[in-house]
């Protein structure tokens, strides 16, 4: 599925007496046009979503969660909880989607009987609104791949430009967080390694709502920021990057057997901004993964046993990836493409000489970069999820 739903607005008529008669019937048709393709759209969501299903897991969910002894496994019952929420919000959100689309259709009925053009114009301004969020939903029906309906795991890494660049890592953090905010996802920080002067050397967190990893897997790649630098003297333009990986949270199906022979474990003390030490005992925790090499911390629980769990669960991700990108390179290697990378360079943000955010793979571009760090960020998303669905669509 790859349809762009028109939004575009229709303009009142100025006419009067029978011309404006017939202009608002012929105004009103076409609303109603858009309503019958909206409701296409939407029952197409549907099938996709599955709601029979989606309502089953919730009557199981609810006895679940009813029953007396639910707490006395702390992170069941946090898993069986926030499924649970989860697909009551999905649910909810399509009957009202539905139950906006049937009273849009009632009030241009209304208006068209009376003549009213105020009304139509209510009716006008509900179905662009209603465009964007079935839009939205359109593309969650894209990903089908096989983490896709997984929360997120996201690590943000300085890379080349010093200073910069670890200001940088600081805004990209910034913006998944705030664009997290926007969507009302819970996310929970695991780690964060300050730079000395300014920003972050790296942090990692968690995006926990579902297909957070399939909708996030696309920001995976190679950041590119352009500006005056502010910790230049002397005023030059700077280039810096930041590196976004994104991976899914492992479950309890995944099996990934991590034996205490094959990690070692060091404490130390959590740190703030600058060095600033904010814990007066060694809480943090780093796991080392030493068939693999794979380094993993956590320093944002509060006690140590928090942290080791929460590096756990990070490690199980990254070696779920690794397993992932194994098996793919086995298959691509089969095929005998060589495998199907699209570049580890995916954005600029240029702030100097023009303003201007572009995606070098999708080629979507928005001409304001503070909006972008500020979370406003599904336009990229979304088209780059279309644009995986058309590269995964071309035969090798």
């Amino acid at each position: 599925m790859d349809s762009f739903l028109s939004t575009t607005p229709i303009q009142p008529a100025l006419f009067t007496g029978a011309e404006a008669v017939s202009c608002l019937t012929v105004a009103d048709a076409e609303l109603q046009t858009q309503i019958d393709q909206l409701g296409k759209s939407l029952a197409s969501i549907e099938m996709v979503a599955d709601l029979p299903r989606l309502r089953a897991e919730i009557a199981q969910l609810e006895e679940e969660v009813a029953a007396p002894d639910l707490w006395d496994n702390q992170e069941n019952a946090q898993r069986v909880t926030s499924s649970l929420s989860a697909r009551q919000s999905e649910v909810e959100r399509l009957e009202g989607l539905r139950a906006r689309l049937e009273d849009a259709a009632v009030m241009l009925e209304l208006a068209e009987e009376e003549g009213d053009a105020e009304a139509r114009s209510e009716v006008q301004r509900e179905l662009a609104r209603m465009s964007r969020e079935i839009e939205a939903l359109e593309v969650r029906t894209l990903l089908s791949g096989e983490y896709d309906s997984r929360e997120a795991l996201v690590t943000i890494r300085a890379e080349a430009g010093g200073v910069d660049a670890a200001d940088f890592a600081d805004k990209l953090m910034r913006m998944y967080l705030r664009w997290a905010e926007r969507h009302g996802y819970t996310v929970e920080v695991y780690d964060t390694s300050y730079a000395e002067e300014a920003g972050l050397k790296s942090a990692t967190f968690a995006v926990k709502a579902p297909f957070a990893y399939g909708t996030l897997s696309v920001e995976q790649g190679t950041h590119r920021l352009v500006r005056i630098s502010p910790f230049d003297n002397q005023g030059r333009r700077q280039t810096s990057f930041a590196g976004v990986e994104v991976l899914p949270v492992t479950e309890e199906t995944d099996h990934i057997d991590i034996p205490e022979a094959d990690i070692r474990v060091d404490v130390f003390r959590s740190s703030g901004p600058g060095g600033q030490s904010v814990n007066t005992t060694d809480s943090a925790v780093r796991i080392t993964h030493l068939p693999t090499g794979v380094v993993v911390s956590c320093q944002n629980e509060k006690s140590q046993l928090q942290n080791k769990a929460a590096a756990l669960r990070v490690l199980q991700s990254r070696l779920l990836e690794l397993a992932r990108l194994e098996r793919e390179k086995e298959m691509n290697a089969l095929k005998g493409d060589g495998g199907n990378s699209w570049g580890a360079q995916m954005r600029s943000y240029v702030m100097n000489p023009y303003q201007m955010v572009k995606d070098l793979r999708t080629e979507y571009e928005v001409g304001n970069p503070d909006a972008v760090f500020d979370g406003d960020i599904d336009g990229f998303i979304d088209a780059g999820i279309r644009w995986r669905k058309r590269n995964e669509a071309v035969p090798q």
